[in-house]
C-alpha cells in the first residue's frame, strides 16, 4: 500500500487503548475488472512501473487536495479560529479526514473501495453473516481449488482461483488460497502481495495478518511485519500472542515507553507471569518511570508470603536504591528475611544488596561481615554481584571498602582458576578499579602492582600503560617507564594478538608523546628525537592538509541516498508500497528533505559529483597537537633539540608548520622563541636562505640595534645568489625609517659587492649625514672613494684621493689610533701606491699589542652564556701588517728586513 495505510487509521494510536470496532468493514472492489488486474499486478515478479504510476497519481492527488483546502479556506479568519490555529495540522501535513481521503482515492487505484456503515442504522445483538459468502458455484469452485492445493495440484488451481476472483472479487479466501500456493512454491513476494490482498478485503480477519507476520520476518522486511502485528491486534485485541509480538517488537527497536505499556498489559491479563512482569519493570526503568516500575514489582512482593522469586527482590530493590529510597528497601529485604526465618540464609545477591542499603544510611558494619562470613562460590553471577556491590561503594567515596570487594573478584578467580567463567578483560578492569582507588586514596605504591596485574590481562590498553608509567615516574623508576612505553623485543608476536588488525599500542601517538618526555628529562637527545620528531611533522602535515579541506555548502548525492534509505527501499515485487519506515521523528524528518532535495536535483539535471578524497579529513598521529599548551612545551623542546644536533632543516620544518597552523593557538612568548631559533638556525646552518624570514622578523622588532643588523648582514652575505626579498626589505625599510642607518650601510655594501663604488659612495654619504661620528660610516665612505678613484672613468682622481683620506684620518681620529686604524690607514696608502706612508703606519699599527675584546651579542643570545671557541689574538692584526710590509720590503729590495719581519711577527 502507499504511505497512507499507517496514516488511516494508525493503530500505534491505539495500541494502549482498547481496540474498539469503528464504523468501517474494510476494502472491496467495485467489479471483477478492477480485481483481476489487480490480480495480475500482485502475480508478476516486478510491477514496480504499474507502482510509480500509483504513485505519480497519489501525489497528484495529495496536490490537488492541498490545493483545494487552501483556495476553499476563508479570507477573514473569526476569534475562535485564531485561538484554534495551533491546533491545526503543519502545511505539509494532513488531518486525519484528509488523509482517509486520500487514502481511499490510492485504494480505488487498485480497485479496491471502503465499505462503510452509518452509525445512525447500527443495530445491537449479533453481527449477519456477510455478503460476500458465495454463491453455491463459488464454493464448489473453491472446494476443488482447496483439493487441487492440498495434492500440490498448483497450476491447476490458479486458473479456477482466478476464475473465483471474476465471479466473487470481494471473497478473501480465493486470495488467502493464492498466497498459500505462492507461499508453498518459494515465491515469497507473491504470497505476501495476496495475502496482503486477502487481509485488506477482510481486515477483521486476524489469522489473515498472522500468516503475514513469520512472511514478513522471513524477508526481513521490519516495516511489514510491523504493520502486520498492529493490524492484527486491531482485529484480535485479546490475543496475548499478539502482544507479546508487539512489545517485543517495541523492545527491538528501543522504544521502551510503548513496550512497556504492552507488557504491563499482558501483566493485567496474567498476574502471575513473573518474567513479564520483570520486563514490564526493566522497560520503565530504561526509560525513566522508576515509580511505575515499583509499583508493577511491588503488587507482586506484597502479595507472595512464601516461595518468592529473588530476582524480582533483587531488581525491586535496585529500583529502590536509584529512586534513592534505601530504607524501603531494608524493609524489603527483612520482610524476605522473617519469610526464610532461621532455615535458610538470604541469597548473596540480597546479601549484597543490604550492604548497599546499610552504607548508604552510614552503617559499614555489615560490610565487614559479609567480607568475614560470605564465601563467594566461582560463578558468574557471584562476580557480578561483588562488581555491583564494589562500584556502588565506589560511587559513596568508600574507596577502602571499594577496594576489598574489586580484590574479592581477582581472589576467586586465581584460587578457582576463573577463567572459565571469568573473562580476561573483566578481571583487568577489576584490577584497574583496584588501582585507582589506591590513587584516589593517596597510595600510589600499592596502585602499581594492580597496575601491572591489570596489564597482564589487557596488554593493548594504552590509558592504563600511560597511567602507570606516569607514577612510575613519580617514583622515580625511570627506566621501568621507559621499558613499559618501549616496543616489544618481538613485535611481530605482539602484533598478531591485535584485534581487527589495528595499530599495535606502540605506534599511538599517546604513548611516543610520553616516552619523548622521559627521553627529555633524561637527556637522551637523539632518543627524544628518534622517537618523536616524524609524528609530530606528520601531525603538522596532515593538520595543514585539513586546513584546505573546505567544508560542502551542498550534501553530496552519497549524503542525500544514505538519509533516504531510512525511508525504506521500494518492494517492486508488491503492491503494497510506503509502509511507514522504522525510523525516530528526526530521521525521517532529514531522509523527507534528502528525497526532496534529490527530486529537485533530478528534475533541473543538476550533478554534484565531488572528489571525496580531497574533502576527507584525515586523523592526525597526535590529535590535539596544538590545541593542548602542554603539547606547546614538547614542540618547543623539540626545535631546541634539533638545532642543538645541528638539523637546521627538520627544525626549520617545525617551526614553519607550528606557526602556519597555531598563529591563534600559541602563546605570544611561544611566537618570539619559535621566531629566535629560526632566526639562530638561519645564522649558523650551512643554506640561510629558509630562516630569511625570521632573521628579518628580528631585525623588525629591534630596528635601531647594530647586532640585530650585523646578523641580518651575515645571512644575506652567505647567500650567494641575489635574493630578491631582501633588496625589496631594504628599500621598504629606508622609506619606512629614514634616520636608520644600517639598512643605508648595508645598501652601501651591497653596491660595493658589485663594484658600483660610486652608489655605494652615495649611500655612505647618506649614512654620514645621519651619523657623523660613526668610526665605522668614515671608514666606509674614505675606501668607497678610494676605490671610485682608482676607476678610469673619473677625471679629478687626486681630489678624490685626498677627500678619501680626509674621512680616513677623520675615521683614525674618532678611533683613538687604535691599531685597526693605523693598519687601515696604511692599507690605503698600500693600495693607490705610496709604499713610503703605508710602511710607516704598519710600523706604527706593528708597535701597539691589541687586548681582545668580547664579539657582541645577538638580540637572542642577550641573556644567554653562549661558548665562544676562540683563539688569543683574535683581535690582533700585527700579523697581517707585517706580511704586508715585508711585501714592501721585499719590492722595495730589502729581503733581509722582509725576512726579519716575516720571522719575528708571522712566525708559529
Amino acid at each position: 500500500m502507499s504511505a497512507m495505510t499507517a496514516e488511516a487509521g494508525d493503530p500505534e494510536r491505539d495500541v494502549n487503548e482498547d481496540f474498539e470496532e469503528d464504523d468501517e468493514d474494510g476494502f472491496e472492489f467495485g467489479d471483477a475488472d478492477e480485481a483481476m488486474q489487480c490480480v495480475e499486478m500482485a502475480g508478476r515478479s516486478t510491477a514496480a512501473g504499474a507502482l510509480r504510476a500509483q504513485g505519480h497519481d497519489y501525489e497528484a492527488l495529495v496536490a490537488r487536495k492541498r490545493k483545494a483546502l487552501s483556495e476553499d479556506q476563508p479570507q477573514s479568519t473569526s476569534w475562535s479560529s485564531c485561538r484554534e490555529g495551533s491546533k491545526k495540522p503543519r502545511q505539509n501535513e494532513l488531518s486525519e479526514a484528509e488523509a482517509a481521503t486520500m487514502f481511499d482515492r490510492l485504494m480505488e487505484g487498485f480497485g479496491l473501495r471502503r465499505k462503510r456503515r452509518s452509525k445512525e442504522g447500527k443495530k445491537r445483538g449479533r453481527k449477519k453473516g456477510t455478503k460476500n459468502k458465495g454463491s453455491p458455484e463459488v464454493i464448489k469452485k473453491l472446494g476443488d481449488a482447496t483439493l487441487l492445493f492440498a495434492e500440490e495440484k498448483f497450476n491447476e488451481a490458479i486458473p479456477i482461483l482466478h476464475e473465483i476472483v471474476r465471479i466473487a472479487p470481494n471473497l478473501p479466501d480465493s486470495y488467502y488460497l493464492l498466497g498459500s500456493i505462492y507461499n508453498e512454491t518459494g515465491e515469497l513476494d507473491k504470497a505476501i502481495n495476496f495475502l496482503m490482498l486477502a487481509a485488506y478485503v477482510s481486515p477483521k480477519d486476524a489469522s489473515l495478518w498472522k500468516k503475514l507476520i513469520p512472511l514478513a520476518k522471513k524477508k526481513e522486511d521490519a516495516s511489514l511485519a510491523r504493520h502486520c502485528i498492529l493490524k492484527a491486534m486491531r482485529a484480535d485485541p485479546e490475543d496475548v500472542d499478539l502482544k507479546y509480538l508487539c512489545a517485543d517488537m517495541y523492545r527491538n527497536l528501543r522504544d521502551y515507553q510503548k513496550a512497556a505499556e504492552i507488557y504491563e498489559q499482558i501483566v493485567g491479563i496474567y498476574p502471575a507471569n513473573i518474567a513479564v512482569r520483570k520486563v514490564a519493570a526493566q522497560m520503565y526503568r530504561e526509560c525513566g518511570q522508576i515509580d511505575k516500575a515499583i509499583n508493577l514489582l511491588e503488587d507482586y512482593v506484597n502479595t507472595q508470603t512464601t516461595n518468592t522469586d529473588w530476582s524480582v527482590l533483587d531488581l525491586l530493590i535496585s529500583l529502590y536504591l536509584r529512586n534513592n529510597a534505601p530504607s524501603e528497601a531494608l524493609k524489603q529485604i527483612e520482610k524476605a528475611r522473617l519469610q526464610l526465618r532461621s532455615q535458610h540464609k538470604l541469597p548473596v545477591q540480597l546479601q549484597a544488596k543490604e550492604v548497599i542499603c546499610h552504607a548508604y544510611l552510614g552503617d559499614m558494619k555489615h560490610a565487614e561481615i559479609f567480607l568475614r562470613d560470605v564465601h563467594l562460590e566461582p560463578s558468574k553471577d557471584s562476580t557480578d554481584v561483588t562488581k555491583e556491590l564494589a562500584s556502588n561503594l565506589e560511587t559513596m567515596g568508600l574507596y577502602e571498602y571499594a577496594v576489598k570487594f574489586y580484590l574479592m573478584i581477582g581472589n576467586v578467580a586465581n584460587h578457582n582458576d576463573g577463567s572459565s567463567y571469568i573473562d580476561h578483560k573483566e578481571l583487568g578492569s577489576s584490577y584497574v578499579k583496584v588501582a585507582q582507588c589506591y590513587m584516589v586514596l593517596g597510595d600510589k605504591r600499592n596502585a602499581i602492582p594492580y597496575f601491572y596485574k591489570a596489564l597482564q590481562s589487557i596488554k593493548d590498553n594504552i590509558d592504563i600503560r600511560l597511567t602507570l608509567s606516569s607514577l612510575l615516574i613519580d617514583e622515580d623508576k625511570t627506566d621501568e617507564a621507559v621499558t613499559l612505553l618501549s616496543p616489544p623485543k618481538n613485535p611481530e608476536l605482539q602484533s598478531a594478538n591485535t584485534p581487527d588488525q589495528q595499530k599495535p599500542w606502540w605506534c599511538d601517538g599517546r604513548v611516543k608523546m610520553q616516552l619523548a618526555k622521559i627521553y627529555y628529562n633524561k637527556g637522551k637527545l637523539e632518543d627524544f628525537v628518534d622517537t618523536i620528531f616524524h609524528p609530530i611533522l606528520e601531525t603538522l602535515n596532515v593538520e595543514y592538509a585539513n586546513r584546505k579541506v573546505r567544508p560542502m555548502k551542498k550534501l553530496t548525492n552519497t549524503v542525500l541516498h544514505e538519509r533516504v534509505k531510512v525511508l525504506g527501499e521500494p518492494r517492486p515485487d508488491s503492491i503494497f508500497q510506503g509502509l511507514r519506515p522504522i525510523a525516530s521523528p528526526g530521521e525521517l524528518q532529514k531522509a523527507n528533505r534528502a528525497k526532496k532535495i534529490m527530486e529537485k536535483r533530478a528534475a533541473s539535471n543538476e550533478e554534484l559529483k565531488p572528489d571525496d578524497s580531497q574533502r576527507t579529513k584525515q586523523v592526525p598521529p597526535l590529535p590535539g597537537l596544538l590545541t593542548n599548551v602542554e603539547h606547546h612545551k614538547l614542540v618547543l623542546n623539540l626545535c631546541r633539540t634539533l638545532a642543538l644536533l645541528q638539523r637546521y632543516w627538520d627544525a626549520l620544518q617545525i617551526i614553519n608548520r607550528t606557526l602556519k597552523l597555531g598563529n591563534d593557538l600559541l602563546t605570544d612568548d611561544n611566537k618570539e622563541e619559535l621566531k629566535s631559533l629560526g632566526a639562530q638556525i638561519a645564522y649558523r646552518a650551512p643554506d640561510p636562505s629558509h630562516g630569511f624570514k625570521y632573521v628579518r622578523y628580528v631585525v623588525q622588532q629591534h630596528p635601531y640595534s647594530l647586532s640585530a643588523w650585523n646578523s641580518y648582514y651575515k645571512v644575506i652575505s652567505r647567500i650567494e645568489d641575489r635574493f630578491p626579498h631582501h633588496f625589496k626589505y631594504l628599500l621598504r625599510t629606508r622609506e619606512e625609517k629614514p634616520d636608520c642607518v644600517a639598512p643605508i650601510i648595508i645598501s652601501g655594501h651591497r653596491f660595493t659587492a658589485i663594484s658600483q663604488h660610486q652608489s655605494a659612495a652615495r649611500d655612505y654619504l647618506e649614512a654620514y649625514k645621519l651619523d657623523p661620528e660613526n668610526p665605522l660610516i668614515n671608514l666606509c665612505v674614505g675606501t668607497a672613494l678610494i676605490s671610485l678613484a682608482l676607476g678610469f672613468r673619473l677625471q679629478n682622481k687626486n681630489q678624490c684621493i685626498i677627500q678619501a683620506f680626509a674621512f680616513l684620518y677623520r675615521y683614525l681620529r674618532l678611533c683613538g689610533d687604535s691599531q685597526e686604524a693605523l693598519y687601515n690607514i696604511a692599507r690605503a696608502y698600500h693600495h693607490i701606491g705610496l709604499n713610503t706612508l703605508a710602511a710607516v703606519y704598519y710600523e706604527k699599527a706593528l708597535a701597539i699589542e691589541e687586548e681582545d675584546h668580547p664579539i657582541p651579542k645577538l638580540p637572542y643570545e642577550a641573556g644567554s652564556c653562549t661558548h665562544e671557541d676562540l683563539r688569543p689574538g683574535y683581535c690582533d692584526v700585527r700579523r697581517e701588517a707585517a706580511f704586508n710590509l715585508h711585501l714592501i720590503y721585499k719590492k722595495s729590495g730589502a729581503t733581509d728586513l722582509a725576512r726579519r719581519i716575516l720571522k719575528t711577527y708571522c712566525t708559529v
